[in-house]
């Protein structure tokens, strides 16, 4: 039963698919043949280029037709945190008016990238958001982070097309509006009668976490050595099996992302303490349309998995 729950849970999350780089556009065609570099032409459509497609459908939800939006990164299976650009890569970065990379050492590929090209607006998502090189950086989670580079994409997009900025300011607004609802929602599902407690073998889903009320009981030192990427200890890792098995708390959350013999060992303490496991992917998977879509979607899963918690703390 289980092996079940987490295989539908896994289902929820999605996996997206592998595309080329050349078809990742998240805008029309139309719009892409019509690109050009005058920012304050009223009839250009801006070039954006976004480090991962969480960032992009952000991008292109804020700035509808007057952009074309391009993601470098849109596949699940593929491990963010080690990719390496090509050449083509690099020189869309470069050639595009607005760039939008989510900063805190996630991808600083790119960022170097777009700061070398001087047509380019760089917006760096953990910049704006107060986020520093050290910090969690998978803040596309994070309500804050999202509304500061909202706001931060606008300001690039008005100063690129003036003419505009009436459909910017409204597109926005619309935005924002769809965030205060999510906000809404996360605040209403934190009301719930279930658990609270959860456990992570890595801190991808953080931020979400906290913004619907969970508390997290990973293992100090288990936590640490994650967070600096270095191995946790014979005792560290005891320590976190013992609690899984224990079973008292509502789920364990993995990132498929970032596959490991750990992940594997701690997944299996889980299943001997029927705590269900909630996979967590980086990059948006390819059935969702919105940053704000996914989130809801991973805000319910997380909500409706209640059924590991022996105690009920």
């Amino acid at each position: 039963m289980k092996k079940l729950m987490r295989a539908v849970l896994a289902a929820l999350a999605g996996i997206a698919t592998v595309a080329a780089v050349s078809a990742c556009s998240t805008s029309g065609t139309a719009n892409a043949g019509n690109a050009k570099s005058g920012g304050g032409n009223g009839n250009a459509v801006i070039t954006v280029i976004a480090s991962s497609n969480q960032w992009g459908s952000l991008a292109k939800d804020l700035g509808g037709e007057y952009v074309d939006v391009t993601s470098i990164l849109n596949n699940t299976g593929t491990d963010a945190h080690d990719y390496e650009p090509t050449t083509n890569d690099i020189s869309k970065i470069q050639n595009a008016q607005v760039a939008v990379v989510n900063g805190a050492g996630y991808d600083d590929w790119a960022l170097k990238a777009a700061q070398q090209s001087s047509k380019t607006l760089v917006v760096d998502a953990a910049d704006a958001s107060g986020v520093k090189t050290g910090d969690n950086p998978h803040i596309w989670f994070s309500a804050n982070a999202r509304i500061k580079t909202a706001d931060a994409i606008t300001a690039d997009y008005i100063k690129l097309q003036p003419a505009h900025k009436a459909q910017f300011e409204q597109l926005h607004k619309t935005w924002l509006d769809e965030e205060q609802q999510l906000d809404k929602d996360l605040k209403e599902l934190a009301k719930d009668k279930g658990s609270k407690n959860y456990a992570a073998v890595e801190s991808v889903a953080q931020y979400l976490a906290e913004d619907m009320g969970l508390t997290d009981v990973t293992p100090k030192g288990y936590k640490q050595a994650s967070a600096n990427e270095s191995e946790p200890t014979p005792s560290d890792i005891k320590e976190f099996t013992d609690l899984l098995k224990k079973g008292d708390m509502r789920m364990l959350i993995t990132n498929s992302q970032e596959p490991s013999e750990m992940n594997d060992q701690l997944v299996a303490a889980a299943d001997s303490g029927n705590v269900p496991v909630v996979d967590v992917t980086e990059q948006m998977p390819d059935q969702y349309k919105s940053l704000h879509e996914w989130m809801r979607a991973l805000a319910k899963q997380i909500q409706e998995t209640n059924g590991g918690s022996k105690s009920g703390k």
